[in-house]
């Protein structure tokens, strides 16, 4: 059995009677059922359902906030110079579900009914993920009412178990009330679980004798095989996950996730994790943030899908707008696609045809550095200098012309940090003035290179790079899929210095998490390269058809929105700050051998032995055990070998990111426990 959350169409339409009804008929079945009305302005509800019920509990509980005017609670609680707290509600919520087997919470008015400054009704009951009962009048206008609160319900991601319609009045009965629980249960798609009569009294004796005939089955069914057995099962029957060895996961339950609200997720079985690494480092604002949620439905209602191969639409437009508006002055033309991988992909090929375009034929050469990843498509692949991703490959692949680059924490014998990571740039140097005639760009992570096991760089490389490939004429490629939208504390890595790339590739976090989404970016110089007669076959011969999705596209505009209407950025200077301060303990650990920070982007690195910083086996699954320990605490982060990466949303509070290295800290002393 699960709790249920009681709404209403409307105020004044029976929640409080319809919500003991309930009470009564499930009490009569031998159920243990608690109440709880969160906010009450004026009347006695709470009172009445507390002692009606012959309930126990603390009533500080049964309905912890209370204001006198029968106004909205927004209003109300204002006016009383008092306010709701809502960590206090969920505080007793778990009290009185500690106590009984089942709880039923009453809503205050209607669905979207504002408790305070941009909270309604709905996000309580969306953070509770509580199934609903909806209850409605009988009379006239009521199907409007109901079907728009039904739909809503939905929009907010939860299930309505039903309608109960309530008589307040007695009233004779006409077309309207002999015909309107029909027409919402066609036109809803959902059950009628009954009418609750007009009752001239109201007690337990009264409601079994006259409402025996409202249907409890929705709520309280024989049990059933469990819905993540289920699904675990058919996971491992059809689907193949990428990254997964999957002889492993065969052998193992995995997490099925099932809700998602704010920074956590929530799965089958109603466990709740603290999100650690944004959903592989893509959620910005935290899960089902309302602006963005408003503005999908917004747009699904008016084009879900228009191909840009050929038109145009209105999101993509104004998306791309926007990009060129906050993005480094210069990168002034947008190619969409929906992923890293093709976003980089596509910077490689109008990279190399644009010398060709504009007669430079020789320059044909990409040049990467050693350790970069930048997706999993062949291009991509062939760029990225990562064996463990791109050995098997090798014979699919085009040869790339690969620079060889500390990862700032195993400094080459003799040299120190940072010296030595600049040396990197004398080699570069060196290859410039040799070949530079046939490099056609250099691609890079700027300052955090992250399937690399966040290898952060010193202050001024970037600098640098930008600066030789000015001086030797090659593009300059800052692939910023992960870095970008704030993750390394400003909009975009190359802020921190300064630096215009020719092109910037863009996905990951470009729409707030949401949906598959990609951007490359270039200067009017590599734009204008293409721009030739239809006859001179200079096209570029490229695209995607789910490019410019009008969705994902106002998915990202809305993401913006939430950058700009929240202050993200600022907001988020004094949490770098702080998750700097929660760290630093983790370095006394005899296991964690450098922990390196960008902004909210964190890299572990853990080492069998300190001194000499020699990593632990990778059959040891190290980082996958302290992974999997963390669980246990409530929290989801994911390992890179043997480094343990924190990416938190950008809209983490303090507290959670307490909660989060905390959970770090305790799943290292378990998997490795240091002697005494």
């Amino acid at each position: 059995m699960k709790s249920l959350f009681i709404t209403g169409t409307d105020t004044d339409v029976g929640k409080t009677v319809a919500t003991f009804t309930i009470a009564s008929l499930l009490k009569n079945k031998g159920i243990d059922v608690g109440v709880m009305k969160p906010v009450q302005c004026a009347g006695d509800d709470a009172e009445f359902l507390a002692n009606g019920l012959d309930l126990k509990d603390d009533f500080n509980d049964v309905n912890p906030f209370y204001a006198d005017e029968p106004l909205s609670p927004n209003v109300a609680f204002a006016r009383a110079k008092k306010t709701i707290n809502i960590s206090k509600i969920f505080d007793s919520y778990k009290r009185l579900s500690a106590s009984h087997d089942l709880i039923l919470v009453e809503g205050a008015g209607g669905w979207m009914v504002p408790l305070k400054k941009d909270y309604l009704v709905s996000d309580l009951a969306r953070q509770m993920g509580l199934d609903v009962i909806i209850v409605s009048r009988l009379g006239l206008g009521t199907i409007n009412h109901t079907l728009l609160t039904i739909e809503q319900v939905r929009q907010s991601g939860l299930n309505v178990v039903g309608i109960i319609f309530s008589e307040t009045t007695k009233t004779k009965k006409g077309v309207p009330e002999l015909t309107n629980p029909d027409v919402i249960k066609q036109f809803g798609d959902v059950p009628v679980l009954g009418i609750i009569p007009y009752l001239s009294k109201v007690d337990q004796k009264t409601v079994l004798a006259k409402c025996k005939d409202i249907k409890l089955s929705n709520i309280v069914s024989p049990k059933k095989k469990s819905a993540t057995k289920t699904m675990i099962a058919d996971d491992k029957k059809y689907l193949w996950h990428p990254f997964t060895q999957m002889k492993d996961w065969l052998e193992e339950d995995p997490l099925v996730i099932k809700y998602a609200m704010d920074n956590y997720l929530i799965d089958t079985d109603g466990n709740k994790y603290l999100d650690g690494v944004s959903s592989l480092w893509v959620t910005v604002h935290g899960h089902c943030h309302p602006t963005i949620n408003k503005a999908l439905c917004t747009q699904l209602a008016q084009l879900d899908h228009s191909t840009t191969l050929g038109l145009a639409n209105t999101p993509s437009i104004e998306l791309a707008k926007k990009l060129v508006e906050i993005t480094p002055k210069g990168l002034d033309k947008v190619f969409y696609s929906d992923s890293g991988s093709t976003s980089v992909e596509i910077a490689v090929k109008l990279a190399y045809q644009y010398w060709q375009n504009i007669g430079k034929t020789k320059k044909t050469k990409i040049v990467h550095l050693a350790n970069s990843y930048h997706g999993d498509t062949l291009g991509s692949v062939s760029i990225g200098g990562i064996d463990l991703f791109h050995k098997v490959y090798r014979n699919l692949i085009f040869k790339a012309e690969k620079l060889n680059f500390p990862d700032c924490y195993r400094a080459p014998k003799g040299k120190e940090y940072p010296e030595y990571a600049f040396a990197c740039l004398e080699d570069f140097e060196h290859m410039l003035k040799k070949k530079s005639d046939t490099i056609a760009a250099f691609v890079v992570e700027p300052l955090v290179q992250g399937a690399a096991g966040m290898i952060m760089w010193p202050d001024g490389i970037l600098t640098k790079m930008a600066e030789l490939c000015t001086k030797y004429d090659v593009l300059f490629i800052c692939d910023e899929v992960a870095t970008g939208f704030g993750r390394t504390g400003k909009m975009f890595a190359v802020e921190h210095e300064g630096v215009v790339p020719d092109i910037m590739c863009l996905a990951k976090g470009i729409t707030g998490g949401y949906l598959p989404l990609a951007a490359t970016l270039t200067s009017n110089r590599i734009y204008e390269g293409f721009l030739h007669d239809y006859k001179d076959m200079k096209t570029f011969f490229h695209g995607h058809t789910y490019t410019g999705n009008p969705l994902a596209c106002r998915a990202a505009l809305a993401s913006l929105k939430v950058f700009e209407e929240e202050k993200t950025l600022n907001k988020l200077q004094p949490k770098i700050k702080y998750l700097k301060e929660l760290l630093a303990p983790l370095k006394k650990n005899k296991y964690v051998g450098s922990i390196r920070q960008k902004g909210f982007m964190v890299g572990i690195e853990l080492v069998k032995n300190k001194q000499t910083k020699q990593p632990f086996d990778w059959q040891d699954q190290i980082g996958v055990k302290v992974c999997r320990q963390a669980r246990e605490y409530g929290v989801i982060i994911r390992s890179l070998g043997n480094v343990i990466v924190l990416m938190p949303p950008l809209s983490m509070s303090k507290k959670e990111l307490k909660t989060l290295t905390d959970a770090v800290s305790k799943a290292l002393s378990v998997v490795l426990p240091t002697p005494v």
